[in-house]
């Protein structure tokens, strides 16, 4: 059940002329404790917190220059199109206040929360417990995946260090080949903590403290991770896959769709899924059905859509080109399809990753020779098979015959659609593959970027004027400068 705890550190204040006093002050410091100001937050609190901060953030998040996803990465990879306000996202563009307000946000309001429970859950800190400290790792890691993948070069060994003995208030920048080392370790480390005959824990709105479903979402996104350098260091990839698939007593993954990191939303409010805040409590109806996703799935007889999106007054589904300016993207709104009712919905859950997603990604790997003797067309099937489990249907008789035998493009292309609504992991697979191809623009378009589909998130402005030294060699270390055309280090082509 997802909900908001709002705990908030209080600070002591200082009092000066503070009466001195020589005798009488034995237990003075315990009798002037308030009880409802606590100098320390315990991990039962900082966990949920942590959960809904990041996933909120990376879903949807209500206020403007904050939607990360549906302003920017949704529009990217043309799962969404904009009927107004085209240049926020929708040509190729992204406001300073975005980059900057997540920047700020996934540090300071998630990876901060998760740091504190490592901390004090660790074997030697004020409250060991080795399942909270190996949930704030998974968490902890998928944020930092997030940081890196959108950005470049971030700072990750020397980052969240401003509150501890030495603190670090100008952190380095660490090269991505270097975060995902880190990354990596960290997860095979959190399986190795995450027990499921250990200490419980409280407050955990993801997966209401199931040890063994924290195991297989660690394991899960450690594939994620291990695929998607795949192409830079292909026997560290296949060592972790082989390591994985190996021994799945010891590294278990997902088998379910009941296995899925998903934020279960509710209709009770500060607890609502985030897009129906927007688009329903707030009355937006900026957001149309891509074009370019419609035609595929049409094309497709992909019963997906009927979920993806609603019908036009024409009972059909259909949707607009990307990059069109207000005067002739608002002439779609009585033609082009409307986000489904299913996502927008108070309790629509916020999704992380997915039995699909796994078995997509397993797809991929056993192609690229990843996995040995690897069945791709098995994974392939699977895969779609779970995304239309995931949404209550079932696959049409006709449809893998439609698409035709499994190849490493129709993997990225069903990843894609199957990716609806998880629109920053869609856009790190199109900037980490090229897949899918989409299609020429529009000739009325107008894009932003040189016409060029944003490769990267620039670094936001006040680390420049706060860490200039160190974000200018994180520039370096990427290879290009602080622009949207930047590549990453796992692009492949």
């Amino acid at each position: 059940m997802k909900r908001i705890l709002n705990y908030k550190m209080v600070c002591a204040t200082a009092l000066a002329g503070l009466l001195t006093i020589s005798s009488c002050t034995d237990g003075f410091d315990k009798m002037n404790t308030d009880p409802n100001s606590p100098t320390a937050i315990g991990a039962q609190y900082l966990l949920p917190t942590g959960l809904e901060a990041s996933i909120d953030r990376y879903w949807g998040h209500r206020t403007r220059f904050e939607r990360i996803n549906i302003d920017a990465a949704e529009l990217y990879v043309q799962h969404l199109t904009r009927n107004i306000y085209s240049n926020e996202g929708d040509d190729y563009t992204v406001s300073p206040a975005l980059v900057a307000n997540n920047w700020k946000g996934f540090f300071n309001d998630a990876l901060l929360n998760f740091q504190r429970i490592i901390i004090q859950s660790a074997p030697d800190g004020t409250a060991p417990n080795a399942n909270y400290e190996g949930v704030a790792l998974v968490m902890r890691t998928w944020v930092f995946s997030l940081l890196t993948d959108m950005y470049g070069a971030i700072p990750y060994s020397e980052a969240i260090k401003g509150t501890s003995g030495e603190p670090i208030y100008t952190p380095k920048y660490d090269a991505m080949e270097q975060v995902y080392a880190g990354m990596l370790n960290d997860l095979k480390t959190a399986n190795e903590k995450l027990s499921t005959s250990g200490p419980a824990i409280a407050g955990d709105i993801l997966y209401s403290g199931d040890i063994l479903k924290w195991k297989k979402f660690a394991n899960s996104l450690r594939l994620r991770l291990a695929n998607r350098q795949a192409a830079k260091k292909p026997a560290e990839s296949r060592a972790i896959f082989a390591e994985i698939l190996g021994d799945p007593a010891k590294y278990p993954i997902f088998t379910s769709n009941a296995d899925n990191a998903q934020l279960n939303c509710t209709t009770v409010l500060p607890s609502n899924n985030e897009w129906h805040q927007v688009m329903i409590q707030d009355g937006r109806t900026d957001w149309n059905i891509s074009k370019t996703l419609a035609d595929k799935m049409n094309a497709l007889g992909d019963t997906r859509i009927t979920v993806y999106a609603n019908p036009n007054k024409d009972g059909k589904y259909e949707g607009h080109a990307n990059g069109l300016p207000d005067a002739i993207a608002t002439g779609y709104l009585a033609t082009s399809s409307t986000i489904g009712n299913y996502f927008t919905r108070a309790n629509a859950p916020e999704v992380v990753m997915t039995l699909s997603e796994l078995n997509l990604i397993l797809a991929e790997a056993a192609l690229d020779g990843d996995i040995p003797g690897g069945d791709a067309q098995g994974y392939f099937e699977k895969g779609i098979a779970a995304s239309f489990t995931q949404f209550g249907l079932t696959v049409p008789a006709n449809y893998l015959a439609t698409v035709g035998p499994v190849t490493r493009e129709k993997v990225l292309d069903q990843k894609w659609i199957a990716l609806f609504g998880q629109g920053v992991e869609a856009w790190i697979e199109w900037r980490r593959t090229g897949f899918p191809v989409f299609p020429t623009p529009d000739s009325r378009a107008i894009l932003q970027n040189n016409g060029i589909l944003p490769t990267r998130f620039p670094y936001p402005n006040s680390e420049y004027s706060l860490n200039e030294a160190n974000v200018k060699a994180g520039e370096a270390l990427n290879g290009g400068a602080n622009t949207m055309q930047t590549k990453l280090w796992w692009a492949e082509k």
